[in-house]
């Protein structure tokens, strides 16, 4: 066997790659794309995910399993996850499917009823048909589940992984002109006290805002719109300040556009606290 005392060409050419692929990463800006900012502890992800329970749900065991009047979905888990009836399809993004695929993904030993559900399988149809097996061994079981501090942790850091891979929609969506302003109040937000609760808190409640179907008068109300709404420079308080008047207006707006037949100016009050408390 004849040695060689040279790499072959196709392994040089491999070096020269990785040599460039390491210059570029290290000449990326620290937490470009958020991750850094969004890396919670367990004690955070406790907190996080009680106030957005108490948000959501306030507080409460039962309020983790609904179906609000007037909508065709359930509202499930700390955050009121979406999931639609089998075969149906809404202007709003489903999220308590990848919840689950979340869960599973770490280990979490779901009930039987739940464990081969992909997609939009919601089992009940109707709202009627939610309200009537509510107290059945299903929405019990779920609720007992969900209502886990360890559940609840884990609910929290879907939440962040949500918002996470939200930047990058939320920049494609963005007009090209506005794409470094929304990077950069995103990362103003994440490295403000109380930033990440804030960001993952929103974006769980009111979507990002990159969905054209999530639009009323052609006007959107998520992360992205209250990103956009933006000017300032400072971190700390004042960063955190801005985001949750944005976000009041960005809701207001909504209010204003929406359907007069879903009379959501009855939900306004209630939506205002809950940004507002985003300020320090």
């Amino acid at each position: 066997m004849r040695l060689r005392p040279f790499p072959s060409r196709r392994l040089r050419l491999y070096h020269v790659v990785f040599l460039c692929l390491g210059i570029l990463f290290a000449a990326l800006p620290a937490a470009s794309n958020g991750e850094s900012a969004l890396a919670i502890s367990d004690t955070q992800a406790q907190s996080i995910g009680r106030r957005i329970w108490q948000n959501e749900c306030g507080g409460t065991v039962a309020g983790l399993t609904s179906w609000n009047a007037g909508e065709s979905f359930a509202s499930l888990g700390i955050n009121h996850y979406l999931w639609y009836p089998r075969g149906q399809n809404g202007p709003f993004e489903e999220s308590f499917p990848p919840l689950l695929n979340f869960l599973r993904a770490h280990g979490v030993v779901l009930p039987d009823w739940l464990r081969d559900v992909r997609g939009s399988d919601c089992p009940w149809n109707t709202r009627a048909e939610f309200q009537a097996d509510l107290g059945g061994a299903r929405l019990r079981g779920l609720r007992e589940l969900l209502a886990r501090p360890d559940i609840v942790a884990w609910q929290a850091r879907f939440s962040a992984e949500r918002l996470r891979a939200a930047l990058p929609k939320l920049l494609a969506a963005a007009p090209s002109a506005d794409r470094d302003n929304v990077r950069r109040q995103f990362e103003r937000v994440a490295n403000s006290p109380g930033g990440v609760y804030a960001l993952v808190d929103y974006v769980n409640f009111k979507g990002e805002g990159a969905l054209p179907s999530e639009r009323y008068a052609g006007r959107g109300w998520g992360l992205l719109q209250v990103l956009s709404g933006m000017t300032g420079a400072d971190a700390g308080a004042g960063a955190t300040r801005e985001f949750a008047d944005s976000a009041a207006r960005v809701l207001a707006e909504r209010v204003k556009n929406a359907p007069p037949e879903r009379h959501e100016a009855r939900w306004l009050p209630g939506w205002t606290s809950r940004v507002r408390g985003y300020a320090p």
